[in-house]
Order: C-alpha cells, then sequence, then structure tokens
C-alpha cells in the first residue's frame, strides 16, 4: 500500500488479485424479501458515484465535515467511504444542529428539518435500489436518488487526503485516515459478520473496515428486526456481532 489512507485501502481490495467479485455488504431491509448485496467492485462503484457527486456536484473538498443522518440502509456503508475517498470528515450526527459543517445528509424522516437548517441537504429516499424520491422535497434540498447515476464511475481526489488527516467523528470515537487503515488489518480472513449495528456508526465503521480489510463480508439487520438476526446470520453463513 502506497499511502496508509482509504483511497489507497480501497485501490488495494478492488485490484483483480484481491478477488473483487466477492459479497462485501448485504442489507436486509424490514419489508418482505428486502435484501440487496453488494461485491467489493458494485460497492467501490458506489462509493466512486457518491465521492464524485460530493466533490464535482457539491464543493465538498478535503477536510470538509459531512453529517450523516442515517438510519441502518446499505448507502449507510457508502457515505463514510466516499468521504474518506474525497478526504472529508464523515461525522455521525442525529437531529439538525447549528454546524459548519459543509453539508448533512438524511433519509425521508428528518428531511423537513434538516431543511429548515443552515447547512446545505441531500436526502435519500432510502428505496432499497437508491431510487429517488416519489414526491416534491423540501427547496434546495438535492434528491441523491436523481443526481447519483449520472456521476462517473471511477474517482480521483483533487486534493488526496493525508494519513493523519481526520476522516471519522463518531459518537465517542474519533479516526484519522490512518486509523481506518489499521482498523481493516488484523482481522481473521474471509469472516462474515451480521450485526444490527448502525452503519453510521462507531461499531458499524470498525465491522466494514475489518471486512473490507480482510476479504470478509458486512450483513446489516434493522435493529428492529433483532429477533431475526440468528437466523440471517445463519443463512448467510456469518458470525454474529454486537451492534
Amino acid at each position: 500500500m502506497t499511502s496508509p489512507t482509504f483511497a489507497a485501502l480501497l485501490a488495494e481490495r478492488t485490484r483483480p488479485a484481491a478477488d473483487p467479485g466477492r459479497p462485501l455488504v448485504t442489507w436486509y431491509g424490514a419489508g418482505p424479501g428486502e435484501r440487496v448485496e453488494l461485491s467489493v467492485t458494485s460497492w467501490a462503484n458506489w462509493v466512486a458515484k457518491t465521492a464524485s457527486l460530493l466533490q464535482d456536484e457539491l464543493d465538498v473538498t478535503r477536510g470538509d465535515r459531512v453529517l450523516l443522518d442515517l438510519p441502518s440502509h446499505w448507502l449507510g456503508t457508502v457515505w463514510p467511504a466516499a468521504c474518506w475517498a474525497v478526504g472529508a470528515v464523515a461525522a455521525a450526527t442525529s437531529g439538525p444542529r447549528e454546524d459548519d459543517a459543509a453539508l448533512v445528509v438524511c433519509g425521508p424522516l428528518s428531511v423537513e428539518e434538516h431543511a429548515a437548517g443552515p447547512v446545505p441537504v441531500v436526502a435519500s429516499s432510502l428505496d432499497p435500489l437508491g431510487a429517488r424520491f416519489s414526491g416534491p422535497l423540501p427547496a434546495g434540498v438535492v434528491d441523491f436518488g436523481d443526481v447519483v447515476w449520472s456521476q462517473p464511475d471511477a474517482f480521483t481526489a483533487w486534493e488526496p487526503a493525508e494519513p493523519d488527516d481526520p476522516a471519522w467523528q463518531g459518537h465517542t470515537e474519533v479516526l484519522s485516515q490512518r486509523d481506518l487503515v489499521d482498523l481493516a488489518q488484523g482481522t481473521a480472513t474471509g469472516v462474515r459478520v451480521a450485526t444490527t449495528a448502525q452503519p453510521v456508526g462507531d461499531a458499524g465503521v470498525r465491522h466494514l473496515l475489518r471486512a473490507l480489510g480482510s476479504g470478509g463480508g458486512t450483513v446489516w439487520v434493522p435493529s428492529l428486526q433483532t429477533e431475526r438476526l440468528p437466523a440471517i446470520a445463519a443463512s448467510e453463513h456469518a458470525v454474529v456481532q454486537p451492534a
């Protein structure tokens, strides 16, 4: 790895020799049959498109803070990674507040309250396939599902992150780009974990990075569906991990 940054880690894990066709993110929704599975390649493609949107359309640059207010969803694994690719800081949040952030990203339940705040808003319908909202959004709010599909499938940061740049601001943890790479190392190879942890949370970030670094996978189950976790873990040949 040329530099201990997330971009270098992702480049390493998408090489053909790293088997990027293996499942990395599997998400179960609350509805019947709601299941989405992304290989490393497919997930990296979503990360590239989202990072391109951040940088090229929304003017987010290295060092900017992006507030992430998202429930359990496969897009919750994409957004932090897109921020890290840009060199921005992904910050877990809940609810609007006065802030010096460059952007806030939210789901449908909190669009109105975020739109009333001072920070620009990108909203996702959280449709299983990432589709746009079916109805209008408040003025000025960007519909992620409407704009992400036109973004390129490859991404290069205008100002690449450095290893000691801040990358993650969780509820209890702050991580640098170097810390992200460190977390991705030292985990047993090929392990799949199933969890009700929030992807946009300290535990969720750890699960994702360890899976990415080890050639394993993650299976995400909403916290309100905890009773389904053992059966889903068994069907996915995954090990249950705490939230």
